[in-house]
């Protein structure tokens, strides 16, 4: 059986896609997952190292900012529903899932047209452009934030389910935190562990806020794990000692969520979804520039739950950053109430909970043949 998934441009509207893909397959080895993607996004990187079938196509965001360009989004529209159509009519799918960005538009718009069920997982608590406009023809929702189903329209047959952002879970059991410390050459018990992390690009803000901060106000009782991103990491590298530990980034992320108490991190779904399973309460600093401004809602969402701390980044100065990691080590009552805070935000299960609603929904057999 297969079921078409569309959606990147993005690394937080790929790995969502490929997490489902993976626990339907696991629910169900008849199923096959096929990607579309854009030929210009992350997925031209990732999905060739996958093992699931896919098809790059000629796609492109709206151009917002230079409105002339915008000729490409609607060639590049055109072409890309042609493929589709090829690809249907080779092997109809049973469902399409859109996971969200540009890439995945079209592919939404040709089933809505043709009779396919689709179901759309939207990450952020402020929805984007193509699940506002699919909602109301989707026949399931799952949202990683449940403040996102306010700004939906759902239609009568539109289910909508608080599912949570579909990540790789936490092992079971948990890594020994002691042990991780000592990997990174921290003690095991002493101090507390900071883990910067600015995105898989990194961010250039964050990074020269934490170098002055550090310069300026050194603390005996923290420890740092800094991934810089690979473009500045050469700046940073050298501020690395025995108590800051500095990398491009984490090949093993997971190394790093064993060690940490707290994180500074950007707002992004996924990044946020992952420290929420660990129980690894984050300072939030949004990117400005993202889309919607939704790591901002993404933040503050995480804020009035008790589980973040939210900074804009026009006032992530080094005094700001020293006394928001002071109260967070300086006060373990705040620490354990934020950290179990995210961990009620998290939905460790949710790739699964996910494929098996969209089995559900394949079953009812309600598929135009």
């Amino acid at each position: 059986m297969r079921i078409l998934f569309a959606g990147g441009g993005t690394g937080g509207h790929l790995y969502p896609g490929l997490a489902i893909a993976r626990a339907l397959r696991r629910l169900d080895a008849t199923i096959d997952p096929f990607f579309i993607g854009a030929l210009r996004g992350i997925e031209r990187r990732v999905l060739p190292a996958t093992d699931f079938k896919f098809e790059l196509l000629d796609l492109h965001p709206l151009y917002r900012a230079q409105p002339w360009l915008n000729w490409r989004t609607a060639k590049g529209a055109f072409g890309a529903w042609r493929s589709i159509a090829r690809n249907v009519r080779a092997e109809r799918p049973a469902c399409v899932v859109g996971t969200g960005g540009y890439a995945s538009g079209v592919a939404l718009g040709y089933a809505t047209v043709h009779g396919i069920p689709i179901a759309i997982q939207e990450q952020n608590s402020f929805p984007g452009l193509t699940t506002r406009f699919f909602s109301r023809y989707a026949r399931q929702i799952h949202t990683g934030f449940p403040e996102a189903s306010r700004h939906l329209s759902p239609g009568k047959r539109t289910q909508i389910f608080d599912t949570g952002n579909p990540i790789e879970p936490p092992p079971s059991p948990r890594p020994d935190r002691a042990a991780a410390r000592r990997e990174w050459g921290f003690p095991a018990e002493d101090g507390r562990v900071m883990l910067v992390y600015g995105g898989s690009q990194g961010s250039k803000a964050i990074n020269d806020a934490v170098a002055r901060w550090l310069s300026e106000s050194p603390m005996n009782d923290l420890y740092v794990l800094w991934a810089t991103g690979e473009r500045t990491y050469q700046e940073f590298a050298g501020l690395e000692s025995e108590r800051v530990r500095i990398r491009a980034y984490f090949p093993l992320i997971e190394d790093a969520y064993s060690a940490a108490d707290f994180a500074l991190t950007r707002g992004g779904a996924m990044a946020t979804a992952e420290l929420c399973a660990w129980g690894i309460p984050p300072i939030v600093v949004p990117l400005p520039t993202a889309a919607a401004d939704h790591q901002t809602a993404n933040a503050k969402a995480l804020a009035a739950a008790g589980a973040a701390e939210f900074i804009p980044q026009s006032e992530l100065t080094a005094a700001r950053l020293d006394a928001s990691v002071r109260a967070l080590i300086s006060d373990p009552k705040l620490l354990a109430e934020r950290s179990a805070a995210a961990s009620r935000r998290s939905r460790p299960d949710a790739a699964m909970d996910i494929a098996r609603h969209i089995l559900s929904m394949v079953d009812l057999k309600e598929i135009r043949e």
